[in-house]
């Protein structure tokens, strides 16, 4: 077993002359600051009053926590006073903290209790920066979460994209073999959607394809899945629903793009529908039995939605 260091790491600061001591830690390119029992400064070198923007007139004396957001000044006072009367001789943090000027930075504080000539312990604080670390590490962070919607969500709607639709409907169809629920899905594209490319552009067939999805968004179940297949072919994953409510949702749905104008040209869209539900198939036989339904509506005049049963 390691045996409990009880050695000061800063007692040989305590051995060199006052005047070799204060040298050393003017010196130094780190913060560093020394506060009694109480907590107040009695000391500062010229780093830690760089780094925070103060004048060490503006510091000796006053409570540590000056330099500490308000949020943080009782939690870090009582540990500053438990460190100060206890058995622990060391101590290292990450804390954020407050600069002159407001700024808020993170810096890692490595802390150890002295005592000094007159018998009294006093805390040695060494800070050492790290916000430009943090701030990378969160970048970082945020990148990673972008890289992680992205792989599951399509760039220009925000929905799931077919990657992730296809993940979900499988795992639908996991639970209707398990529990024996219902699941249906409605496959739907919008009608002549290359026409309105052609005529208005790709940039007006964009905020067609984004209006349409907010619409279907706001008026699908919130158990319901919507997702981007490619192109302007979408799905809508019902959990639990009967062929029979998704034909009627389908027709809702429908009729509701039917009666909105798109963009600020006023387009009228509509859309064609294909509707099937869960019976002992696989994910591939579902999309195909709803895939046949949406082209038999197409096929049929299109702005219709039509139930698998009605062309298998």
């Amino acid at each position: 077993m390691a045996e409990r260091r009880t050695a000061d790491p800063f007692q040989h600061l305590i051995a060199l002359s006052p005047r070799d001591t204060a040298n050393v830690i003017n010196a130094a390119p780190i913060g560093i600051c020394i506060t009694d029992a109480n907590g107040n400064f009695e000391m500062v070198n010229p780093a830690y009053c760089a780094f925070y923007g103060y004048e060490k007139e503006e510091l000796i004396g006053q409570h540590f926590t000056l330099v500490v957001p308000k949020a943080y000044r009782d939690q870090l006072s009582q540990m500053h006073d438990t460190f100060i009367a206890g058995d622990d001789i060391e101590l290292r943090q990450e804390w954020e903290v407050r600069c002159k000027n407001g700024e808020t930075r993170t810096i890692i504080a490595e802390a150890a209790r002295v005592h000094g000539d007159d018998g009294a312990p006093r805390k040695v604080t060494y800070v050492v920066d790290i916000t430009s670390r943090k701030r990378l590490e969160e970048q970082l962070k945020q990148a990673n979460e972008r890289l992680d919607y992205l792989a599951h969500h399509d760039q220009l709607t925000g929905i799931f994209n077919r990657r992730a639709g296809l993940q979900r409907l499988e795992q639908e169809l996991e639970r209707c073999k398990r529990y024996g629920n219902e699941l249906s899905v409605m496959m739907y594209d919008l009608d002549k959607f290359k026409h309105i490319n052609d005529t208005y552009g790709h940039s007006v067939g964009d905020e067609v394809l984004q209006e349409m999805t907010q619409l279907m968004a706001k008026e699908i179940r919130s158990p319901d899945f919507l997702v981007r297949l490619g192109g302007e072919e979408f799905l809508i994953i019902m959990p639990e629903v009967s062929a029979a409510s998704a034909y009627q949702a389908a027709e809702r749905l429908r009729q509701c793009v039917a009666e909105t104008s798109m963009t600020e040209h006023a387009l009228p869209v509509t859309l064609s529908a294909g509707v099937a539900s869960y019976r002992e198939s696989s994910s591939t036989q579902l999309l195909d039995r709803a895939d046949k339904a949406m082209y038999a509506a197409k096929q049929a005049g299109r702005n219709r939605a039509m139930m698998a049963e009605e062309v298998s």
